[in-house]
C-alpha cells in the first residue's frame, strides 16, 4: 500500500471560465477521463468517520483509495488493482479490510471527470468538468506539497487569470448530492 499526502485548493468556476482557461492555456488536446467509484456499508460507516473510499479508473488502470483528513491536508492510501479485480469489486462490492476497513462495502456512488493538468509555480492545476446525477459542473483545483506555499500560489492563479473565488467541496459530497 502506498500513503501520500494531497494538499489542494479549490474553487468552482463557471463553464464559460474553463472554456476560456483550456483555450488560452492550450489544453484542449490535454483531456483525460476518469470516473470515481464510490463506495461504504449501508450504516454510513466511512462516511462517519470522514473518510472517503473510492476506485478510481482512468482508462483499464483501477486505483483503489481511502482518504483521511489530517491536519495538513487529505492522508491517502492507495492499492493498484488489475482490471478484473477492479470489475469485480465494482460489481459485487468487497471487504474493505485490504485498506484498514474491516467491513464489507458495496458502490453508492460515481463521478466521472474531464480533467486536464498542467503545471504551475511549485504545484500542478487541474481544470475539471464533472458529470454526476444529471449535473455538470466546473472547478480549477492546485495540488502544492506545502500548505503556505500553496496557499499563495492559489491565490496568484486566481488573480492572473480573473478568477473570482467560490469555494467548492469534496467530489464524493457532489456525487452523494450533499
Amino acid at each position: 500500500m502506498k500513503t501520500s499526502l494531497e494538499i489542494e485548493f479549490k474553487t468552482f468556476i463557471t463553464e464559460e471560465k474553463y472554456n476560456e482557461l483550456l483555450n488560452k492555456l492550450c489544453q484542449n488536446d490535454n483531456i483525460l477521463i476518469q470516473t470515481n467509484h464510490y463506495f461504504d456499508d449501508d450504516n454510513e460507516t466511512i462516511q462517519s468517520q470522514k473518510k472517503v473510499l473510492r476506485i478510481r479508473q482512468k482508462g483499464n488502470q483501477y486505483k483503489l483509495t481511502k482518504k483521511s483528513k489530517s491536519n495538513d491536508g487529505n492522508v491517502e492510501n492507495h492499492i493498484y488493482l488489475t482490471e478484473d479485480e477492479a470489475l469485480k469489486m465494482l460489481k459485487n462490492g468487497f471487504d474493505a479490510s485490504i485498506i484498514n476497513e474491516p467491513i464489507f462495502v458495496h458502490k453508492i456512488a460515481e463521478l466521472t471527470t474531464y480533467r486536464t493538468k498542467f503545471p504551475y509555480k511549485s504545484g500542478n492545476v487541474f481544470l475539471d468538468k464533472s458529470i454526476y446525477n444529471n449535473k455538470i459542473d466546473y472547478e480549477l483545483e492546485y495540488e502544492a506539497s506545502s500548505k503556505k506555499i500553496g496557499k499563495a500560489e492559489f491565490e496568484e492563479i486566481l488573480k492572473e487569470y480573473g478568477i473570482s473565488f467560490n469555494p467548492s467541496y469534496s467530489k464524493f459530497k457532489r456525487a452523494l448530492g450533499k
